[in-house]
């Protein structure tokens, strides 16, 4: 989780808020889209790191078993 996604999806919900109270559809949808948009940037690099760890993990294993 990075700080950059965080502040991305802080700047998409800032946008939204603004677009609903104003009435301005376009920049609502705008910051929902950027909202979501870094929502899912943030879930993918979560992954990522997951199953980077779990290969390391299973590296470990596989070379504990040679020793």
């Amino acid at each position: 989780m990075s700080i950059e996604e965080k502040l991305d999806q802080a700047k998409g919900s800032v946008k939204e808020g603004v677009g609903k109270l104003t009435g301005d559809e376009k920049l609502e949808k705008e910051g929902t889209a950027e909202k979501v948009t870094s929502k899912v940037k943030e879930v993918i690099v979560d992954a990522k790191d997951a199953v980077e760890g779990a290969i390391e993990g299973v590296k470990n294993i596989v070379k504990k078993d040679k020793e």
